[in-house]
């Protein structure tokens, strides 16, 4: 039998439906790929020419890699560094935790679930802004409710305002941003587990399973490849996190709250000292790609483990 498929005449014009195709393919992602170029690429290309510079409003000059060499020699870098991740690693773990509690029980057959999954919703809507400014409110030292109930209760002799003392500030922020990004945590853990077969939790009960083994061995398991993502997606945004806490400190008292996006604000546009701002964005950049390799890394080592493709 003769191939058809095989012969000249009939490969050239296959060729070119190939090509056609391929070249409507580009042309499908090119406005995706100017658009990164821009907003993407084309910052962070100048952001990297901008940290061997010493800008400032007048100008600038080349100077090689002084700003990192100085940024690197100064102690309080490492500082602030070691508290940035501390506030990261804090803030997510307390978000996973309470999100995975809140799925938990918003999954379960209690009597009126579906008006708690409406009252969850409100520190996800809220404009991040007015619901750290009503915190910063409720941490007042003077008319806050924290501290007027702290007093009622005789837990306290004084007033205290919370945002006023180093360690009192740090875990104020910490609430905050874990009081800000647990809904969302919370929506994706239930939309997972309302993914999980009720096949395996008839066969557990019919084995005489209890809930805490069935939440152990059947929830954890088949939910863990949307923890492990959402710990990723939580770790990027809680590590970048900029509103809440200079909305409420501003990265004070005494540098109690700042972290590396608080730091390099306050260099590069409190200051004006551009070039010394973008070689710590450079930085920022470089931590948040190696922290999210690792942690890639371990994602496809548990999906392996528990068979996701």
């Amino acid at each position: 039998m003769t191939d058809f498929a095989a012969t000249p005449a009939l490969a050239a014009p296959r060729r070119t439906m190939v090509r056609s195709e391929g070249l409507f393919a580009w042309m499908l992602i090119a406005p995706a790929l100017i658009f990164i170029g821009f907003i993407v690429a084309w910052p962070l290309a100048e952001t990297i020419r901008l940290s061997f510079t010493d800008a400032r409003l007048g100008g600038e000059n080349y100077i090689g890699t002084a700003n990192y060499a100085k940024l690197f020699s100064d102690p309080k870098f490492y500082d602030t560094v070691g508290r940035t991740f501390y506030w990261m690693f804090l803030s997510v773990s307390l978000k996973l935790i309470m999100g995975l509690i809140g799925a938990t029980l918003l999954n379960a057959a209690v009597p009126g679930k579906a008006l708690f999954r409406i009252l969850v919703m409100p520190p996800w809507v809220i404009p991040i802004a007015i619901g750290v400014i009503g915190w910063k409110w409720l941490y007042n030292g003077y008319f806050g409710l924290i501290s007027g109930l702290l007093q009622e209760f005789g837990l306290v002799q004084d007033r205290i305002a919370l945002l006023a003392t180093k360690t009192s500030a740090f875990y104020s922020a910490v609430v905050t941003d874990v009081w800000v990004g647990t809904p969302m945590v919370t929506l994706f853990f239930l939309a997972a587990m309302q993914g999980v077969s009720r096949d395996l939790y008839e066969a557990a009960w019919v084995d005489g399973a209890g809930r805490w083994y069935r939440f152990r061995r059947i929830t954890i398991p088949q939910i863990m490849p949307v923890i492990v993502s959402m710990a990723l997606l939580s770790a990027i945004w809680t590590f970048n996190s900029f509103e809440i806490i200079w909305i409420l400190t501003e990265g004070g008292p005494r540098g109690a709250t700042t972290t590396l996006i608080i730091d390099t604000y306050k260099v590069a546009i409190s200051s004006q000292r551009f070039g010394e701002g973008a070689a710590r964005a450079v930085v920022i950049v470089a931590l948040l790609a190696i922290f999210s390799l690792a942690y890639l890394f371990f994602l496809n080592r548990v999906n392996r483990h528990y068979g996701v493709k």
